[in-house]
């Protein structure tokens, strides 16, 4: 049966081998490519009547830019035409690696010992998210990094990121010290009356077992809040291991 000579292929395959997104970047490297090529290669193949490049393009104008898919929750790319799971999954993976490599090199490597290095590790992590994230960094005796958990999703506010996680992981890591920070993604970076109650019950709790609360970082669009720079930490210690006095007796005046 002869082939319908009014059928057009839409699929990549049917292209000139150097027009090609896969065949350009063996021959001309990445940078050659448009954002749409790359991420046509990522998709593998199309939909019916539109290419991968075409389905690359549209997810760009959806979302607005690579950054803003990267900042896009999961959520945000349901029912999309032509992104099944498998797709949809190879897609976040190279996003979150896109995302990690702003981060520091090796978590060996990694030293946080002040304001700046927890502001600037915790912004690579939290700046440009649609969603509010609580993380925590475990640190040994010597500032180094043993573990970076997500310990919330959501909003702070509402969701009150557990204190015994918090704690327990801080167990499981042998950690002496840690650093929690999370992100406002919509407002300043002004601690709310909720981020200074959890900071305060994080002290508490960590006070008894001999971790220390290092620091707590909020990162916004306009900067970073640091509890132990404004003096706040401080306060918030001082407040919760004050001791409590004994039912019946009354303070000296």
């Amino acid at each position: 049966m002869p082939a319908n000579p009014k059928r057009i292929t839409s699929g990549i395959s049917g292209w000139p081998e150097d027009e090609r997104p896969r065949e350009r970047l063996l021959t001309r490297g990445p940078h050659a490519l448009t954002d749409a090529e790359l991420l046509a290669i990522l998709l593998r193949v199309g939909m019916q009547g539109k290419s991968a490049v075409e389905l690359g393009r549209e997810l760009l104008i959806r979302f607005g830019s690579v950054p803003g898919m990267m900042a896009a929750p999961i959520s945000a790319w349901e029912g999309i035409k032509g992104l099944g799971d498998a797709k949809l999954a190879q897609l976040q993976a190279a996003l979150e690696l896109g995302r990690r490599a702003s981060l520091p090199g090796s978590r060996e490597k990694t030293i946080i010992k002040s304001t700046r290095q927890a502001a600037e590790y915790f912004t690579a992590r939290l700046r440009g998210l649609a969603e509010e994230h609580f993380r925590v960094a475990y640190l040994n005796r010597q500032g180094r990094l043993l573990e970076d958990a997500l310990i919330a999703k959501g909003t702070v506010d509402h969701v009150h990121p557990p204190i015994r996680s918090i704690v327990a992981q801080a167990l499981q890591a042998n950690a002496s010290a840690l650093v929690a920070a999370h992100n406002h993604p919509s407002g300043a970076a002004a601690p709310s009356e909720a981020d200074k109650l959890l900071t305060r019950d994080l002290l508490a709790a960590c006070h008894p077992i001999g971790i220390k609360v290092l620091e707590h970082v909020i990162v916004a669009a306009d900067g970073h809040y640091s509890f132990a720079d404004s003096g706040l930490l401080d306060e918030l210690a001082l407040e919760t291991l004050a001791p409590i006095p004994a039912k019946g007796k009354t303070q000296k005046t």
